[in-house]
């Protein structure tokens, strides 16, 4: 009788034992689709906003949306933005968009050896990184994010021309609160279109975007106008730097 309540109480603990093993694997299962559902996402819309005719928009601005406080965005084409403005953002944000497959090398070296030395590091963002994370991430400082921007970024820029991902990221970055893209930008600070910027405000812009709710372009202080004057000067000189766009 001894033998049978053990032998009894054996099964049902293989009983519950198998029965947790399938419930793990079921959540394993899900936890699997969930990722490769998500990571689909990113990879199918970048071959959509790949479509000249599409206008993306990036998580800011749904968020904008979502809690009722909408923005100003007005699309343009590359076209109709004045070089004066792309030229000075590459010069500003960066250098090597021209030039790198979505990331600086360089640069990412030079912040992780800052790092590893104990040294304040600096950004290594570039401008298809920051359209990566605008379009697809969440806002931030955050090793996570930054772990996903950078596949994100090497696919964008092989599936993109560097053109196109100039045009969605002049077309959805910040510049004010509630203020996003080039139109709106120099419509809401210069009271002008984006394709008639002037050089000084095409830099005044540019050294605007690290810091967009704090920044104010069209009452700059001495600060943001040297910032201006050394991206004008940079601009002037950028030739094979900005090849890519001309």
């Amino acid at each position: 009788m001894a033998a049978y309540r053990i032998g009894t109480r054996r099964r049902r603990g293989q009983a519950l034992g198998g029965r947790a093993s399938s419930g793990l694997r079921k959540w394993l299962r899900r936890l699997v689709i969930a990722v490769v559902v998500i990571a689909a996402i990113p990879a199918c819309l970048t071959f959509v906003y790949a479509i000249p005719g599409v206008h993306p928009i990036s998580t800011l601005m749904l968020k904008d949306l979502v809690t009722g406080k909408g923005y100003d965005r007005r699309w343009v084409s590359l076209d109709a933005i004045s070089p004066h403005l792309a030229y000075a953002v590459i010069m500003s944000e960066d250098g090597q968009f021209c030039r790198h497959d979505g990331i600086d090398w360089g640069e990412l070296n030079a912040v992780i050896d800052d790092a590893l030395a104990g040294e304040e590091t600096r950004g290594a963002s570039t401008i298809t990184m920051q359209s990566v994370k605008n379009l697809f991430l969440w806002q931030g400082r955050s090793f996570i994010r930054k772990a996903l921007e950078a596949p994100l970024a090497l696919y964008f820029d092989a599936i993109l021309s560097k053109r196109r991902i100039m045009e969605i990221y002049l077309n959805i970055v910040e510049w004010g609160p509630g203020i996003y893209g080039a139109e709106a930008a120099a419509q809401y600070h210069f009271k002008r279109s984006a394709l008639s910027l002037t050089p000084r405000q095409g830099a005044l812009l540019a050294v605007t975007l690290p810091n967009p709710l704090h920044r104010h372009p069209a009452h700059p202080d001495l600060g943001l106008r040297r910032l201006a004057s050394l991206i004008l000067r940079r601009t002037t000189r950028s030739g094979d730097y900005v090849k890519c766009l001309q």
